[in-house]
C-alpha cells in the first residue's frame, strides 16, 4: 500500500526510528517462544500421561529407552557418583536437553517459520519412538507424546508469527526473511499499480490539510510494526496454561499413586507359618558409626531402571508361571499368596554394582512363599532330575527380564517370592507387591521387582536384561569386608580407636575378618554374634592409633577357607573384588 505526503509524491513506507527489533531481539525473541512451546509440551504430554499411565511420559519414556542403551561402564559411573539419585539427574538432563533442543528450534524458526515448526514434532517422535519400543509399550502410550509434539508444533507456528523477520516485517509475512512474502510486502508501489499519477496529486490537494495531521496506518508486513507487548501477552499466556496442564497432571498422577498408597496400607501380612528365628544377643558391636545390624527399610539401597516407580494394584495382579518343563502353568493371584505357607527369614541383598566398600548392600526381614515350593507344584524339576529348563526368568510390569539358574532356586536355600518387609508389606520402591529374592545372588540375577510372570527356559535360548549388556549368566555373590568406621579422612584422637564394619558371604558364612594398618601384620578382629549364613557378620578391631597419616585394611575369610583377594576388580561382568581400605590423619 502507498503511502501519499503533502505534496502528492508517492513514496513507500519506512521503518519508524527505534522501532526495527535488531537480530539479537530477534533471536531472543525465537528462543523464547522455541522454549515455551517445549514447556507446553512437556506439560500436556503430563496431562495425557495422566489419562494412560505415567510411564508414558515423554521424560520417562526417553529416560528408559536412554537406560536401555546405557553401556555398563557409564551405569556404573552414574551409580557410583549419583547414587540413588542417579534416575533424578538422568531426568534433569533429559529436560536440559530438550530444552536446548527447543531453543535451538526457535531460534531456527524466526528465518525459516514453517521448516521450524515442523521440527518441533521431533519433541514427539522421539518420545513416540521411546514409549513404542519399551518391553512393556502399550499402544496407548505413544499418545502423551504424539500430543506434545503437536502442541509444541502448534504453539511455535502461532509464536514465530508474531516475530519480525530480517528485512522487518512479521515472521507470520513469510518463511524466509527478506524474500517471498515478506519482500512482497516491502515492495514500492509502481504508478502503474497505484493509478494515474495526476489523479493521486489532485486527491491528494485536495484533501492535503487532513491527511498531514493523520499518520497512516500500520500495514502487516511493513518493516518495523511489531507489537511487543502482545508477544509477551501471548507467550506468557501460553506458558501460564501449560503450567497448568502440567501441574493438573502431577496432581491426577499423585492422586492415583495415592490411591495405590492407601490399598497397600490397608493389607495386612498373615503371620509366616515358619517365623525367623531371633536375632541372637551381640549381632551388632556398640560402635558409633557401624550399620545398624537391621537395615531400615527407608535406608535400604534402591538400584533399578525404573524412572517411575511402578504403583501396581495388589487386588489385580496376577503371577503366571510357564514353560518348558512345566506341567501344569499356574495363574496365581496375590490372595493365594498370602493364603499360602509364609516363611520368614533374615537375608542380606547385595547389588552387584557395589564396589569395594560401596554402601549397595543390606539386611532386611523378608516375608514371602517358598518359590521351590510353586515350581514344584506345577511340575519342574531342576537339571540334576532330568528338568528340560536350567534358567527361570522373572518379567517386571516395567518389562525387566532377569534371570536365576534353576538349579540354584530348587537346591534348598530359602529363594522366595516375597510379600513382605521387616514387617510390612513390600514399599512400592522395592517391588509392591510381590518381588523375588534368592540368597546368595546378586540382584541383577535373583531379585526382580514388581513380578509377574515366571517363564522356564534355558540360558542358551534366551539373555535376560542385563546379559545382553555383558554381565555374566550366573553370578554368586562373592566373599567381601568393609570398613564402617572410622570413615575416609576422619581424624580420630590418638589412643584406642574402634575399627568396625560387615563383612559378608552368603550361603557360606563368615569365619574370620582381619586388619591391618600401612600394610603390616595382620590382627583378628572380633566378630559379632552370627544371626544365618545368608546374612552379613558384623566386626571390630581396637586400633591404638598414633600421630600421624594411616591406611587401614580389611579382608575376610568364609566358611569355605577362601580369603579375599587383594585384586582389585570392577563391577563389570560379576562383581568387584579387592580389599577395601581408608585413610585417616590422626593428630
Amino acid at each position: 500500500m502507498a503511502v501519499v505526503s503533502a505534496e502528492g509524491d508517492v513514496i513507500t513506507p519506512k521503518a519508524r526510528p527505534g522501532r526495527r527489533p535488531g537480530r539479537g531481539l530477534r533471536v531472543l525473541l525465537g528462543a523464547a517462544s522455541g522454549l515455551v512451546s517445549g514447556f507446553a509440551a512437556l506439560a500436556v504430554a503430563e496431562l495425557v500421561s495422566a489419562g494412560v499411565r505415567p510411564e508414558a511420559s515423554p521424560v520417562t519414556a526417553v529416560g528408559g529407552a536412554a537406560v536401555d542403551r546405557t553401556p555398563p561402564a557409564l551405569k556404573d559411573f552414574a551409580v557410583r557418583h549419583f547414587g540413588t539419585n542417579d534416575k533424578a539427574v538422568l531426568q534433569l538432563g533429559i529436560v536440559v536437553v530438550l530444552a536446548l533442543f527447543a531453543i535451538a528450534v526457535g531460534v531456527f524458526a524466526v528465518r525459516y517459520r514453517r521448516v521450524g515448526a515442523g521440527v518441533a514434532l521431533v519433541f514427539g517422535a522421539v518420545g513416540v519412538a521411546a514409549a513404542s519400543t519399551r518391553p512393556d509399550a502399550r499402544w496407548p502410550d505413544v499418545l502423551p507424546s504424539a500430543v506434545g509434539g503437536v502442541v509444541a508444533c502448534a504453539l511455535l507456528f502461532w509464536l514465530i508469527g508474531r516475530v519480525p523477520v530480517a528485512s522487518g516485517g512479521l515472521a507470520g509475512a513469510g518463511d524466509r526473511a527478506g524474500t517471498e512474502d515478506g519482500e512482497a510486502a516491502l515492495a514500492p508501489v509502481a504508478p502503474s499499480e497505484a493509478g494515474d499519477e495526476s489523479q493521486l496529486r489532485s486527491g491528494s490537494r485536495s484533501h492535503s490539510s487532513s491527511r498531514s495531521q493523520r499518520a497512516a496506518p500500520p500495514v502487516r508486513g511493513v518493516r518495523g510494526v511489531f507489537d511487543r507487548r502482545g508477544f509477551v501477552v501471548a507467550a506468557t499466556a501460553a506458558a501460564a496454561a501449560s503450567a497448568g496442564a502440567g501441574a493438573l497432571g502431577r496432581h491426577l498422577n499423585s492422586d492415583k499413586a495415592a490411591a495405590q498408597a492407601a490399598n497397600r496400607a490397608d493389607i495386612v501380612l498373615p503371620r509366616p507359618t515358619s517365623p525367623a528365628r531371633p536375632v541372637p544377643a551381640g549381632v551388632h558391636p556398640a560402635v558409633p558409626g557401624l550399620s545398624p545390624f537391621m537395615t531400615p527399610t527407608k535406608d535400604f539401597y534402591r538400584v533399578d531402571t525404573a524412572l517411575a516407580v511402578p504403583h501396581v494394584d495388589a487386588m489385580a495382579w496376577k503371577l503366571r508361571l510357564h514353560g518348558q518343563g512345566v506341567r501344569r502353568p499356574v495363574t496365581l493371584t496375590f490372595q493365594d499368596l498370602l493364603g499360602r505357607e509364609l516363611v520368614e527369614r533374615d537375608i542380606t541383598l547385595t547389588c552387584v554394582s557395589n564396589e569395594v566398600g560401596g554402601p549397595y548392600v543390606g539386611n532386611a526381614r523378608w516375608i514371602g512363599v517358598r518359590l521351590a515350593d510353586v515350581l514344584k507344584e506345577a511340575g519342574v524339576r531342576p537339571p540334576s532330575q532330568g528338568g528340560p529348563a536350567d534358567q527361570l526368568v522373572a518379567r517386571s510390569v516395567d518389562g525387566m527380564t532377569i534371570g536365576s539358574p534353576v538349579e540354584t532356586v530348587m537346591d534348598g536355600r530359602d529363594a522366595l517370592l516375597v510379600l513382605g518387609m521387616n514387617g510390612e508389606p513390600l514399599p512400592f520402591e522395592h517391588g509392591f507387591p510381590v518381588r523375588m529374592l534368592v540368597p546368595g545372588l546378586y540382584g541383577y540375577v535373583s531379585a526382580c521387582k514388581w513380578l509377574t510372570d515366571l517363564e522356564l527356559t534355558t540360558f542358551e535360548a534366551f539373555d535376560a536384561y542385563w546379559v545382553k549388556r555383558t554381565w555374566s549368566r550366573e553370578a554368586p555373590i562373592k566373599t567381601e569386608s568393609r570398613i564402617d568406621t572410622p570413615r575416609p579422612f576422619a581424624s580420630p584422637k590418638a589412643g584406642v580407636v574402634p575399627v568396625a564394619g560387615v563383612a559378608w558371604a552368603q550361603r557360606r558364612g563368615i569365619a574370620r575378618v582381619q586388619v591391618r594398618v600401612d600394610g603390616g601384620p595382620w590382627h583378628e578382629a572380633k566378630l559379632g554374634a552370627e544371626d544365618t549364613h545368608d546374612t552379613w557378620r558384623q566386626w571390630v578391631w581396637p586400633w591404638n592409633a598414633t600421630s600421624g597419616s594411616h591406611t587401614l585394611e580389611v579382608r575376610a575369610t568364609d566358611r569355605t577357607g577362601y580369603t579375599q583377594t587383594d585384586k582389585r576388580v570392577g563391577t563389570v561382568p560379576n562383581g568387584a573384588t579387592g580389599w577395601h581400605s581408608v585413610v585417616v590423619a590422626v593428630p
